[in-house]
């Protein structure tokens, strides 16, 4: 005969899996947002007097956060010792990626339709560009080399030395962000303060 206490075990040691089966359905819909959201203003004509400029920026904004949230994943799970957070690290630092990939092309297709001399006239002149430019590339096999198959071909060590460069990608977006706005530095600020923290834990820590 099964006492109340049996039962709230039993229903807590049920929570956990479905805790476990909604967390990545959830990280998945709530990165999705910011597209959608862009997407919406878009259709109904929110994006201001210079649309193409709102679209690309916003894009290259939830590229910075979510990276930066990625690189949060790891901290936050050895701090709280929340150990299931860790599933969802890839998931957002490939969409960080995606965003990464709809703010460059927004750039490429929308404000230089696609004309590549005037686009690398702008790396070689514009630092920010430049700068960006290097992010973008720095994340590629990054992304590229994000899959589990991935991790076993390259070995564990050689993956882990590769993946640090996400490091490198969020200092060159932090900096090409800086660079790119002409006035009110608050939000850049802000992005390399959280920066700077995530780079501080590492040092502290030597987490991988």
């Amino acid at each position: 005969m099964n006492t109340a206490a049996d039962t709230n075990i039993e229903t807590g040691r049920r929570a956990v899996p479905w805790a476990r089966r909604l967390l990545k359905p959830i990280v998945f819909v709530t990165c999705c947002l910011p597209l959608a959201w862009i997407a919406f203003r878009a259709v109904g004509g929110q994006l201001g007097a210079n649309p193409i400029e709102a679209v690309t920026r916003g894009f290259g904004d939830w590229a910075l956060r979510m990276l930066l949230i990625a690189l949060t994943v790891t901290p936050l799970r050895l701090v709280t010792g929340w150990t299931e957070i860790g599933r969802v690290r890839r998931m957002v630092g490939l969409f960080a990626f995606f965003y990464v990939c709809l703010h460059a092309m927004a750039y490429i297709g929308l404000d230089q339709f696609f004309d590549w001399p005037a686009i690398w006239r702008d790396i070689v002149k514009r630092l920010y560009i430049t700068i960006g430019m290097a992010g973008v590339v720095t994340l590629i096999p990054l992304a590229a080399t994000s899959t589990s198959a991935m991790v076993k071909r390259l070995g564990a060590k050689r993956w882990r030395r590769l993946h640090r460069f996400v490091y490198l990608a969020a200092i060159l977006g932090v900096v090409h962000y800086f660079f790119m706005i002409k006035a009110g530095y608050q939000l850049p600020a802000l992005h390399a303060a959280a920066l700077v923290v995530l780079l501080g834990f590492r040092a502290v820590k030597k987490w991988p």
